[in-house]
């Protein structure tokens, strides 16, 4: 039988607490797809090889690790979500749970912006998409006799 010495009895509890430590990390894309912004894990990836998502205002890879604490910038759906981890699940979590581990702090222009675009969208026409409607085209001869 081995007997620990002077410097075992010091590097056990070190090691434990490092292994504890390392309980406490995730990927990226995984953590995105766990919290349910991404619907799948490679969509995840692919948002991350796009540029799409950046810690502390930098551009990451999808195998990136993040820890408790660390701010995120999410572009999706022309909306920049920005969210801070506040814990790391153990796997995908029911959508009930999801406040428990990230906090949103998006600031609300952002989806104020998001109804502007809608609206915009919705009153032009793209060029090129056959011929003009009944209400086009009384809206350009409307537009013609003001004239």
């Amino acid at each position: 039988m081995k007997y620990l010495s002077a410097q075992d009895t010091i590097f056990i509890p070190l090691l434990k607490a490092y292994l504890e430590i390392l309980t406490f990390y995730m990927r990226i894309d995984k953590y995105l797809w766990s919290i349910r912004y991404f619907k799948t894990r490679s969509i995840a990836t692919e948002a991350c090889k796009k540029g799409h998502i950046k810690i502390n205002q930098v551009s990451v890879k999808p195998s990136k690790v993040v820890f408790n604490g660390e701010e995120i910038l999410i572009r999706k759906n022309q909306i920049n979500y920005q969210i801070i981890i506040l814990d790391i699940p153990k796997n995908r979590i029911g959508a009930k749970l999801v406040d428990l581990y990230r906090k949103d702090i998006t600031p609300k222009e952002e989806f104020e912006r998001q109804e502007l675009l809608k609206y915009s969208k919705d009153y032009y026409r793209k060029s090129g998409i056959g011929r003009p409607t009944k209400k086009d085209r009384r809206d350009i001869d409307n537009f013609n006799t003001e004239e």
